[in-house]
């Protein structure tokens, strides 16, 4: 009865979770008039591309699209070298002053800078309305750091000391030894990166004014603040524009903005499970 109450339980929060998604699916694929009559419920009613169509012409929506892939890769590499590479001489005893920094990473979680202080250091640096402001200041998740110190804490140190004894200098033990081993932490966190930088809304509202640099997130929050729908008249499809409804566009892009890294998940989901000395056994 037990194991009966726990699959009852979870089967409701995942169709709390799966439902309202389905739905955005439906009105995505729905047409306008069932959709302003409220008809569309987890399957689509009067079946139309015409909503994707739209955001397919609409170039400003692919610009914030490219936008948000540009930061997502280049700010996940960013990311992952720079906190691999604060991480991995502070979780070795031979290196001085690890204590220091630790401890330094530790106040950044406790106390953070006001909204309008940090405003005031980013346009003194030159960032306000670059991607870079999207990418720098939050190169280093505290969080992250302490999670990855700790994944290379577990990696023994004779493996290390032997190394160095072979004569691999530390760029050489870091490239052939840690990140070949550090496989699995790197693609939880990576993740973990990639699904805010994707997800990046806040940062962009408050230090990007260019339209141009709009990501997704920005993008899609325009559309929901108005439903003014423009589009090229030579389009062609400015002639079925009166079958489109405001909503089944959001929708339509929701979907552009959700699906994408949804897809990116399986292919690192193994990297979760794998153990983390399995390439040193093998080796």
């Amino acid at each position: 009865m037990f194991n009966a109450f726990n699959v009852v339980l979870l089967t409701v929060i995942a169709l709390t979770m799966l439902l309202p998604f389905l739905n955005v699916i439906a009105q995505s694929f729905s047409s306008s008039e069932a959709i302003i009559n409220n008809q569309v419920g987890l399957w689509p009613v009067d079946f139309t591309w015409i909503n994707y169509q739209y955001v397919f012409s609409d170039a400003s929506i692919w610009r914030s699209f490219g936008v948000t892939v540009y930061i997502t890769v280049f700010g996940t590499l960013i990311n992952l070298i720079a906190t691999a590479s604060l991480a991995y001489p502070v979780s070795r005893q031979e290196y001085v002053g690890r204590q220091a920094v630790v401890m330094f990473v530790l106040i950044t979680m406790v106390f953070t800078a006001p909204l309008i202080p940090n405003f005031i250091l980013m346009k003194n640096l030159h960032l306000v309305n670059s991607l870079w402001v999207l990418l720098i200041p939050g190169a280093i998740s505290a969080f992250n750091f302490f999670v990855m110190r700790s994944f290379f804490m577990q990696i023994p140190a004779e493996l290390i000391d032997s190394s160095r004894i072979d004569g691999c200098g530390e760029l050489r033990i870091i490239s052939s030894i840690v990140l070949p081993l550090s496989k699995p932490v790197m693609a939880s966190l990576g993740i973990f990166y990639a699904v805010n930088h994707w997800n990046t809304y806040m940062s962009a509202l408050y230090y990007i004014n260019k339209p141009a640099l709009w990501p997704l997130q920005v993008k899609l929050k325009k559309l929901f603040e108005t439903d003014d729908i423009s589009i090229d008249p030579s389009s062609q499809v400015f002639s079925s524009l009166a079958h489109t409804s405001p909503e089944g566009i959001k929708m339509a892009v929701i979907m552009i903005a959700t699906v994408p890294i949804i897809l990116i998940y399986p292919f690192l989901q193994r990297h979760f499970v794998k153990g983390m000395m399995v390439g040193s056994v093998k080796s």
